[in-house]
């Protein structure tokens, strides 16, 4: 036979081990979904349909961290890898849903560059950080890998601007060492700029030029929630590079609407 043939001696695992963040801190673009529905087959579903990222939702949606624990495996069965946004940016819920395997923490409602320094401190394990120090768990395969403990700079860290004291600060947060992506919340952001839904209006479009500005000042991806797969392709050409396209159940429930409606008007 010609050739040679390479076969990994890497064991199979649903973790990331940084290839989400490696994608986007050189560069890269990444399609998404918010997964809300508590539900690991849906997340399955989700990462079988072609995403590249998985947001699992536990400040929003129906479960709490034990759906972490299934929709990594799930999704990661699909070489898909699962950010989690947290419920709060307290220490020890960043550090669970990291010990479970979550390739990325998205941090909600932090509004300076002071709040967003303390969590990125609990991603890390100490010196640099203050993030619990345990191996017998999925993060460390178990046991089996506890070199992952000098390999906490894998995570990516997306931090959501989502209210006008965070758009104030939003350059600052921007050159933070360890945000790796600057992500809007559009109903967040919207409502607190007095325009609630409205994304056409003047200052909410200024305020996502105003953040994509900060991103790409510094180096740093942005975020963007969108809700079809259209608008996702015309925000990737303004230079979004982290999109999320709508989220699991708004997906379907639109999906089957227009199905019912079809089915009842048409011949």
């Amino acid at each position: 036979m010609s050739g040679t043939t390479t076969t990994s001696t890497a064991p199979p695992s649903p973790l990331d081990h940084g290839r989400l963040r490696d994608r986007l801190v050189t560069g890269g673009t990444a399609l998404g979904i918010f997964v809300g529905t508590a539900s690991p087959v849906t997340a399955e579903v989700c990462a079988a349909a072609g995403a590249d990222w998985l947001l699992l939702d536990l400040e929003h949606g129906a479960g709490g961290e034990e759906q972490v624990r299934d929709v990594v495996p799930a999704a990661g069965a699909y070489g898909v890898p699962t950010v989690v946004r947290v419920e709060s940016a307290a220490r020890i819920r960043i550090g669970r849903v990291l010990d479970l395997g979550a390739a990325g923490i998205m941090l909600p409602r932090l509004d300076t560059a002071a709040e967003v320094r303390e969590a990125l401190r609990h991603m890390s394990y100490p010196p640099t950080g203050d993030r619990g120090v345990a191996t017998y768990n999925r993060a460390c395969r178990f046991g089996l890998d506890p070199a992952a403990l000098d390999r906490d700079d894998e995570t990516l860290a997306v931090v959501q601007i989502e209210s006008s004291r965070a758009l104030a600060k939003v350059e600052e947060i921007a050159a933070l060492d360890g945000v790796d992506v600057l992500f809007v919340g559009p109903r967040d952001l919207s409502h607190d700029l007095g325009v609630p839904g409205e994304f056409g209006a003047p200052v909410y479009q200024d305020a996502l030029k105003r953040v994509r500005e900060a991103a790409t000042a510094h180096g740093k991806a942005c975020g963007l929630l969108v809700p079809d797969g259209a608008t996702a392709a015309a925000k990737r050409a303004e230079g979004w590079t982290f999109l999320a396209i709508g989220s699991d159940s708004t997906v379907l429930a639109a999906a089957l609407s227009a199905e019912f409606g079809r089915a009842r008007t048409e011949n």
